[in-house]
This record gives C-alpha cells, structure tokens and sequence, in this order.
C-alpha cells in the first residue's frame, strides 16, 4: 500500500504547522488538493481497491467482451471472470501507485490564476481544475507501469487472456485501457474527497481550510 502522506511531506507542510495562515486563495488550493488526493490515494493504493470497492472497481478491457474467440470466451466466462477481474484489479493498483507522486507534483507546480473563484465554486471545483490542468498526462504517466505489472504479473489467467486477443501490441492495448479507468477513478475519488470536505470542514484536520470554509 502506498503511503502518500511520505510522498507530500514537503507539499503538506500546509498542514499541521502552527504558523500557517491563510496568505492567499492559491496556498488554500494546494492545500484543499493536497489533502483530497492524500485521502483519495490511501484509498486506492489500498489492497482490493479496484476489485472490493464497488465506487473504484474497474471493468475487464473491452476486447475481452464478446471476442468470439473460444479461449478468451471461456476464460471470460462465469467460472473465471471474478478471478481475472480481481488479476486486473491488482494491477490497476501499481498505476494508482504511480499516479500518486504525478499528481502531487502537478498540485505543486500548476499555475492557479482564479483561486479565489476555484474556492468559491462547487463541491469539486478544485479538483475539475486540475483534471483539465494534467488533461491526458496522467494516463501516460500510468501506461508503462500498469505495462510492466501486467508483464509480471503472478496471475497465469492475465497472460493466457491478453495472448487470446489478436492484436500487434495486446498488453500495450491493455495496459492503456486499464490506465485509462484508472485515471477515471482517481479524479472521481479526488472530487469525492473535495466534496466531502467542504460539506463537512469540520472534519478537516488542516486549521487554515478549517477556516476557511467555516467550520465551527
């Protein structure tokens, strides 16, 4: 499980230290996105996300569906499909994992030029900010490594499954599909994440966003 609080201690230096106060709209951003993806991560990293978790829990890749093909037909079929799903969900994670220091440099580095509007918009106004800030970024930054984890992955159903498409690059195929729902999981949980926070700032530990949008 991937522990992003390790990964943002520079960034979250927003948090939790006794000096902070709030000096502009932009730092409360950060700190909002900092602490959404800090949340939303430790979620997803965690074992079983996408298998478990009927909000993250990914799909088999499109070209398992339908295939015609006898093998991949029958490895998709009710006797193995729980099992390869959850072969596949275990290696949506290691693109999580990646994704996780990608996005907080990203939190880090964007330039914010409405923070005060950000703020001031809806439930996930921060976080759609920065989906549209990254755009297809984050899923690049996950192909090679959901590559690599589907290349070793442990699971014999995953390597008799891709060999069963046609297809000049079928893992290459894959692993972009599976980057692909990943990166749709990550930005909803972020936006969950936000969402919660500001309709709950009482249960947020950072003090300057803790004022920020009033909590008593």
């Amino acid at each position: 499980v991937l522990a992003l609080g390790a990964l943002t201690t520079g960034a979250l230096a927003l948090s939790g230290c006794a000096t902070m106060k709030v000096q502009s709209m932009t730092e409360a951003v950060r700190a909002l996105l900092l602490a959404a993806s800090d949340q939303a991560f430790a979620r997803l990293t965690a074992p079983g996300a996408f298998y478990d978790d009927r909000l993250n829990r990914i799909t088999l890749p499109d070209g398992f569906a339908k295939t015609g093909n006898k093998v991949t037909d029958f490895l998709t079929s009710a006797a193995f499909k729980g099992e390869l799903e959850k072969a596949f969900g275990k290696i949506a994670e290691k693109g999580a994992e990646r994704a996780a220091p990608v996005v907080v440099q990203a939190i880090r580095s964007a330039s914010i030029s409405d923070a005060e509007g950000i703020i001031r918009s809806g439930p996930t106004g921060a976080t759609a900010f920065l989906r549209q800030a990254m755009g297809g970024s984050l899923v690049e930054a996950m192909v090679p490594a959901v590559g690599d984890a589907i290349r070793l992955a442990d699971e014999p159903l995953v390597a008799q499954a891709i060999a069963s498409l046609t297809g000049i690059d079928n893992a290459g195929s894959v692993a972009r599909n599976i980057s692909g729902q990943v990166d749709g999981k990550i930005w909803d949980a972020i936006g969950r994440e936000e969402a919660s926070m500001r309709a709950n700032p009482a249960s947020i530990r950072d003090p300057m966003l803790r004022r920020l949008f009033k909590a008593p």
